[in-house]
Parts: structure tokens; sequence; C-alpha cells
């Protein structure tokens, strides 16, 4: 949401001569949003956590499965956790392709390495159709990389 907004206002910046604003000079720095947007992100978890704590709710971190007991029953890295109510957040994490799948994977970034650039690329190449590849291709764009959106086709339409 915080890169999103980033470039509505650039947008809107684009736009000012149109409206009578004289806008010579803006310049953005892609530095300055990260550590706002990095600590925004810090500031919002530790309030997510800081709710579970005070709703004495228990987070326990690993990979998880139910088991057959007849009380609702996990066990995490083998240690088995009973409660009436449990709830599994999976997460995700992305699929990168390995070299010999797709030669030259690997110099590739995921959409979690977006959040590590620090510096806005200068030329970007997404690969995708999911609305956060084709959000990501227009941020990116908006905010002054020269992008480029590749989608694959299984099939010809």
């Amino acid at each position: 949401q915080v890169m999103w907004n980033t470039a509505v206002h650039a947008e809107f910046v684009h736009d000012h001569a149109d409206y009578g604003f004289e806008t010579a000079g803006v310049k953005f720095n892609w530095r300055t949003i990260k550590e706002k947007r990095d600590a925004y992100v810090r500031r919002l978890n530790d309030i997510y956590e800081n709710n579970v704590k005070k709703a004495h709710i228990d987070i326990i971190r690993g990979y998880g499965k139910f088991t057959a007991d007849p009380e609702p029953t996990i066990e995490v890295d083998g240690k088995k956790y009973t409660a009436p109510h449990i709830l599994i957040a999976t997460g995700g994490r992305p699929a990168v392709p390995s070299d010999s799948e797709i030669p030259g994977a690997s110099l590739g970034i995921s959409s979690d390495g977006f959040f590590d650039l620090e510096e806005l690329p200068r030329r970007s190449v997404v690969v995708g159709a999911g609305y956060i590849a084709v959000e990501m291709v227009g941020i990116l764009s908006t905010l002054g990389s020269k992008s480029s959106l590749l989608i694959r086709h299984d099939k010809v339409v």
C-alpha cells in the first residue's frame, strides 16, 4: 500500500502543471520511502503481535500438522499442542525456478526481494500476470524505472 501510494503521488506531481502548479525540481528519493515504509511495516507488525499477546494467544513458529488425536491438536517440530481453537497462518514463499528450468532465473529477485532493493532500478522486468506483478511493474514504471511486464502463455489464444 505504501509503494502504491508513493506511485500515486508521483502521478499527481506529473499532472500538477496541468492544474497550474509549478513543479520544477521535484525529485524522488527511493531510500527515503524505503526507510519510512520499512519502519511503518515494523510498527504494524509490532502492533499485531502485541494485540495477539494481549488476547492471550500463543504464537508457535515452525512447521506444523494436525494430528489424529481426539481433541484439536497440532504437532509443531515434534511437540504437540492442544487447544479449543487453532489458527494456522501458513505464510508463503515465492517459487523461484532453477537455472536449468529457466536459464538466468537465479539473476532475478522475487516479489519479496523488491522490498530489499536499496535503489530504484534503472530498468526492470517483472514476470507474471497476477495483481502483484501488475501493481509492481506499475509502481516501478511510475517512479522512473524503465519497466516491462512478461506474461507466459501456455497456448496461443
